[in-house]
């Protein structure tokens, strides 16, 4: 149950991230940016979806433009605003510090569990 919790927010912390990411490209729509999301294995549903895009839109990160639609109502197409892409820009670093930290800390941890020392020492055991 732990590590299902901790795989859950670390999932929910980095959402909002890549969402901004993916409006980033250019106007889309939200089945559009929810199956880019499963391209990259990070399973959303709608119920998760429009609530955060809502949020995102009200923070004045997004805007959208209503578009008619041939088979149906019209689409909401979201893009970022440029307070969104200014966010985006920031987040997009602290990312680059957040990866240096963790796979500096994997790399310390693959580097004392295959040291020579280590190997010995669970020869021993």
């Amino acid at each position: 149950m732990i590590i299902e919790n901790t795989q859950t927010q670390m999932r929910k912390g980095i959402l909002e991230y890549c969402i901004l990411s993916i409006i980033s490209r250019g106007e889309i729509y939200a089945s559009d940016i929810i199956n880019e999301l499963k391209k990259a294995r990070l399973l959303v549903v709608e119920g998760t979806l429009y609530p955060l895009l809502t949020r995102l839109k009200n923070n004045g990160l997004l805007s959208y433009n209503w578009v008619e639609s041939t088979s149906g109502p019209p689409r909401k197409y979201y893009q970022l605003s440029p307070e969104g892409l200014l966010v985006l820009q920031q987040l997009d670093k602290t990312w680059a510090e957040l990866a240096f930290a963790v796979n500096t800390s994997l790399a310390e941890r693959n580097i004392e569990a295959n040291s020579p020392a280590e190997s010995s020492k669970k020869s021993k055991k």
